[in-house]
């Protein structure tokens, strides 16, 4: 089956062009009767069912089982609901369909496309462990298999579960040193039980929990799995929901839970992996955050510059609270106070509150910055800027922010990367993949210089920077080496 002959407005579009397009955030709806064989092959009899039971399965959600009142009785997030294109059917079956994808590609107006799940998204997050592991190696095995043939155009990632660093390496060694995968996606957190408080609570226990992204405060170290990544030349990247807690967990509109929960989520890593030291000790690690766009980045890497100026170890010892000048105080407060101030002098130690008077701090605990070592501000730029990449859609106007040196602390230019999103609902015409992108060049949000960086060079310096070999023997082999060997423009300092 093929589309129509006229020549579609991505494809127009890329015609014009001097440079690919590619598209590092495609998805594709996995067939489910040939995924569950996969399942069954690694799992066992008995798999699918465990699976499909799951409190968090997307097969039967929850919520729809309940009645209005029972929703809010347990608060009970709206979950997302007819997330794929149903009319084009042939845009359905193409999210499907590797070979009808292949031949469909070329009309999107796209040269290459990374290709991340749908249903599998959520496998990493899965709590059983058995199920967890077996669901994200049966994944992987269908990822590898059902793209073998379109290697030149398409590549899918491998999901990798990290709820320990153990899992993390073994799939990791398994889905890129055995299957030959060569991208990835990890959880952007793992939702671990408080135990001390279930222990006290526990017919609420799995209300009780918290969000472990991995470098600060983790039970455990993951540095072998970075390290491993660098050893694979993989690049982490980071697709989580963001919904069912914090602020959006309406039970009634999905949209008031959907908007900006990926950036939620990639903002809680992204700052781990920063303040954590990750991109310190591993400077050649490269991470993408997708589906965010670049707005939360944008804001973080600002935040961090100013808290940086502000919670330094100097500007921080200035504040300590040995360092109140306790007569000079008494002596003003008796001064310009008035009567109700006499007699509170010398001031009782239950009277006054630490927020306002000082905490018991140790010497250790007074560096928040120390794990990345952090000495000037221009630090922060050079650990931030050249190791994170950031998903942007098309349609999204607030990719122009990456690109406005003026906005951007030491004129850095944050790496926009773009992510069409084919396949869910946000591209509801695949054709027009590469138009959506290229109208932000019409409404003059970016350039033609820029936008070759969004949709082709930032791209290819996230996974090329880390495997060189990533884009060998693909269609845009030769256009991506040259990229490879050029200055980048994007390490942070102004031309």
């Amino acid at each position: 089956m093929s589309a129509s002959n006229s020549l579609s407005r991505s494809a127009a579009i890329r015609a014009r062009l001097s440079h690919p397009v590619i598209d590092v955030d495609g998805h594709c709806a996995e067939f489910e009767p040939v995924l569950f064989d996969y399942l069954r092959e690694v799992g066992g009899p008995g798999i699918v069912e465990r699976y499909k039971s799951l409190p968090e399965n997307p097969f039967s959600y929850r919520w729809h089982r309940l009645t209005p009142d029972e929703r809010r009785a347990e608060r009970v997030p709206r979950p997302n609901w007819w997330g794929h294109p149903t009319s084009n059917t042939l845009d359905r079956a193409t999210s499907s369909l590797p070979k009808l994808m292949y031949e469909r590609i070329g009309e999107m107006g796209l040269d290459f496309c990374v290709l991340y799940p749908s249903i599998n998204l959520n496998s990493s997050h899965i709590g059983d462990p058995e199920v967890r592991r077996a669901a994200c190696r049966a994944f992987n095995r269908y990822q590898a298999e059902v793209f073998r043939d379109f290697a030149d155009r398409l590549t899918p990632v491998a999901v990798i579960p990290m709820h320990t660093p153990a899992e993390a390496l073994e799939e990791l060694d398994y889905a890129v040193g055995t299957l030959g995968l060569k991208a990835i996606v990890m959880p952007a957190y793992v939702r671990r039980p408080i135990e001390a408080l279930a222990r006290k609570a526990p017919e609420v226990a799995n209300q009780l929990y918290w969000l472990d992204t991995y470098c600060l405060d983790s039970d455990y170290d993951y540095d072998p799995v970075w390290a491993r990544c660098v050893e694979l030349r993989v690049a982490p990247t980071f697709h989580s929901r963001g919904t069912g807690f914090g602020t959006r967990v309406s039970v009634s509109n999905f949209t008031y839970n959907h908007i900006g929960h990926f950036a939620y989520s990639a903002e809680g890593i992204c700052k781990a992996i920063f303040l954590g030291g990750v991109t310190r000790r591993f400077p050649s690690l490269r991470f993408a955050f997708q589906e965010g766009g670049v707005g939360w980045a944008r804001a973080l890497y600002g935040d961090l510059v100013s808290h940086w100026k502000t919670r330094n170890p100097a500007a921080v010892a200035a504040r300590d609270p040995a360092r109140l000048d306790q007569e000079l105080f008494r002596d003003l407060a008796l001064r310009y106070g008035g009567p109700r101030y006499a007699d509170k002098f010398p001031i009782r130690p239950g009277e006054v509150s630490m927020v306002m008077w000082g905490t018991p701090e140790k010497a250790d605990d007074r560096d928040e910055f120390a794990r990345c070592k952090i000495t000037r501000n221009e630090d922060i730029r050079d650990l931030f800027v050249p190791n994170f990449f950031f998903g942007c859609e098309g349609d999204d106007p607030l990719t122009g922010l990456a690109f406005r040196r003026e906005l951007n602390p030491f004129g850095a230019r944050l790496n926009a990367i773009y992510g069409s999103d084919l396949g869910h609902f946000d591209l509801p015409d695949m054709r027009d993949a590469a138009y959506e992108a290229w109208e932000l060049v019409e409404d003059g949000v970016i350039n033609e210089a820029e936008f070759r960086d969004f949709v082709f060079a930032n791209p290819v310096r996230l996974h090329g920077g880390m495997n060189p070999d990533f884009f060998k023997g693909t269609a845009v082999e030769r256009e991506a080496a040259a990229v490879l060997a050029e200055r980048d423009e994007n390490a942070g300092a102004a031309r």
